[in-house]
């Protein structure tokens, strides 16, 4: 398992969102209220609609095609509907700052 340097805590505003490519995956970082950072696929699995894009609240993202709701802790869709999307392990390097995800090499893979 790789981890990968992508952001820093100050790049990202509060209850939004910012993308990164890692390989040929696309991830949405969020930043919670409380200041956790979550990381998730950034692709909806009902429409391909982008997350990043999407409406925050709470630990959930709603997308902004059809307003499926998405746990960003792991990425599981709500119900009434089915389905999910990827979820990466997040660290914070808390002397600088830096937000670190974990990969394995497949996940880098396309989609």
């Amino acid at each position: 398992m790789k981890r990968w340097v992508v952001a820093n805590v100050r790049d990202i505003l509060e209850r939004r969102a910012r993308t990164v490519r890692i390989g040929e995956t696309e991830i949405a970082l969020f930043k919670l209220s409380t200041g956790e950072i979550k990381a998730i696929e950034n692709k909806c699995p009902h429409k391909g609609g982008k997350l990043s894009e999407g409406i925050v609240c709470d630990h959930h993202v709603f997308c902004p095609l059809h307003d499926w709701k998405i746990n960003l802790n792991d990425g599981l869709v709500q119900q009434p509907d089915e389905g999910c999307v990827a979820s990466f392990l997040v660290e914070i390097d808390e002397t600088n700052g830096n937000i670190m995800i974990s990969l394995d090499d497949a996940d880098t893979l396309a989609s």
